[in-house]
């Protein structure tokens, strides 16, 4: 199976030569995926150099001129770095791109803590309009990067891991799927943690929801799951724990709910260490996460 990300430089490519619009921005970092297409449109594989700053206003100036940027580095290079960019270029100016990341939270342990962006999108969640994709495999990026630049002009974050799960799903680019039905609580696996979350809940009486698509948060999906399965609702995501929290709560306002968010803690890991050691430190594993969605559930008897 290939990677997400080789998936994204195949997909873009065909799209440069489908759409006149569509424009590739870099920052060094994947433009050996582009050389091939760099000789078909020399004026629309643009390569800033290592260059965070310029990368963000560059595509800035593409949409700006009414072409479709697709922006692409590491999710630390690309939301982290960069942000005041991000801020005013896209959201002060009111123009859209749609921005790809690659090596997300610990993807890449071996480049250290520069190289990891547990919190890349609670940060964007700062600002306004931005429609947050989180694959978790090769076949739903290609569906939601397509998605994403055929929305308009709007601004969009594909965030891409090296993390994926077994089999893809037919998401949509909006809803949340629904996977499995139960009566004794909700969780809500994001993007590559469907396997995870899968293996963990086992045997127990709950439902599980997918959601690739984390912003705008399916509302809807929640509060239909609750109905039956209860107000108990899990949260399991691959990047800064208690990232969608507040949106849960927001969908549940009116009803008598608790919420749990987990995912990667705000503790930082030292080691370089292999990503599976960090998908366990963080607690991320299917035996960790049983234990922790068992024992919520279990205190709400205790209750």
């Amino acid at each position: 199976m290939d990677s997400m990300r080789d998936r994204f430089a195949s997909v873009a490519s065909r799209m440069l030569d489908e759409d006149p619009r569509v424009a590739v921005v870099l920052a060094e970092i994947g433009a050996a995926g582009f050389a091939e297409t760099l000789r078909r449109h020399p004026g629309r594989v643009i390569n800033v150099g290592i260059r965070e700053q310029l990368l963000i206003g560059a595509g800035a100036g593409l949409a700006l001129t009414g072409m479709r940027p697709v922006i692409h580095t590491f999710a630390s290079f690309l939301v982290e770095r960069p942000f005041e960019q991000i801020k005013l270029d896209f959201g002060h100016q009111d123009t859209g791109a749609v921005l790809v990341s690659a090596y997300g939270s610990y993807d890449a342990p071996a480049g250290g803590f520069t190289h990891m962006s547990p919190g890349d999108v609670a940060l964007l969640d700062t600002l306004d309009g931005w429609t947050v994709h989180v694959p978790g495999h090769p076949d739903e990026a290609e569906t939601l990067l397509r998605h994403a630049v055929g929305a308009g002009d709007d601004r969009v974050y594909v965030r891409l891991s090296e993390q994926k799960n077994g089999r893809g799903l037919p998401v949509d680019g909006a809803r949340f799927l629904t996977v499995r039905e139960g009566r004794r609580g909700v969780v809500v696996a994001v993007g590559p943690m469907l396997d995870a979350v899968l293996a963990a809940t086992e045997g127990l009486d709950v439902s599980v929801l997918y959601a690739t698509t984390v912003r705008p948060f399916d509302s809807a999906a929640l509060r239909r799951a609750t109905e039956t399965a209860g107000p108990e609702v899990v949260i399991v995501e691959p990047y800064l724990a208690g990232t969608s929290t507040a949106a849960a709560n927001d969908a549940l306002t009116d009803v008598p709910h608790r919420v749990l968010g987990l995912g990667v803690g705000r503790r930082e890991l030292r080691r370089y260490g292999r990503m599976e050691e960090h998908v366990a430190a963080h607690g991320l594993d299917p035996a960790s996460l049983r234990e922790r969605i068992e024992g919520f559930m279990r205190a709400r008897v205790a209750v």
